[in-house]
């Protein structure tokens, strides 16, 4: 995501409206995939393994997870390469950078041990697979508590995907250029997790 976010920042300084347009929705579907995939998975396991206090971190993500569904329904009714677009898209960011730091520093680190090594391995294949086949575009009308997330999000997807289809994304090199370049950032969480754990 954060990539991607990079590459449109890229194409906004170029002043290249069509990348900009590209690499958002690239951005977008990404974001949705990502959502839908951590509330189909990574929820229920907060709440199966942690108790009361995986559902209350569970119900906040889902909290968070709602804004930022809301955000990209309305980013599609704006135009890439305008001021409001440009300024809802670093919102999103902002919020979801956020959100992202705080599972990856709190969450995943009380998850990960209750899980071990094998239900942890097997909970990111689970969370990869279930990526290929959630909807690409946001729903914030849709239900995100279980089991109506999952129902909601496995009807959306063909319909997304046919959309997807007339939409315009990255080329496979601008993609694989990207790629090459976060191999050198590190937009994880680690430094606020070391920084964390040192406290």
């Amino acid at each position: 995501m954060y990539e991607y976010h990079d590459q449109y920042k890229s194409a906004r300084e170029r002043n290249d409206v069509d990348a900009q347009a590209r690499w958002a929705r690239q951005l977008t579907w990404e974001i949705a995939r990502h959502a839908v995939g951590e509330e189909i998975v990574v929820y229920p396991l907060l709440e199966k393994h942690l108790g009361a206090k995986g559902k209350q971190l569970a119900d906040h993500d889902r909290e968070e997870h709602m804004k930022v569904k809301k955000e990209l329904h309305d980013l599609e009714s704006l135009k890439p390469g305008t001021p409001e677009f440009h300024s809802l898209i670093e919102r999103i960011m902002a919020d979801l950078h956020h959100h992202n730091d705080d599972e990856e520093i709190n969450d995943l680190p009380m998850l990960e041990p209750v899980l071990g090594d094998t239900g942890s391995k097997q909970a990111a294949q689970s969370f990869k697979t279930t990526k290929k086949f959630v909807p690409t575009r946001s729903h914030p009308s849709a239900p995100n508590q279980p089991p109506l997330e999952t129902l909601a999000g496995f009807l959306a997807a063909p319909l997304d995907k046919l959309k997807d289809m007339f939409s315009k994304f990255p080329t496979a090199e601008e993609k694989a250029g990207a790629e090459k370049e976060l191999e050198f950032r590190d937009h994880d969480a680690k430094a606020g997790r070391d920084a964390n754990r040192s406290i």
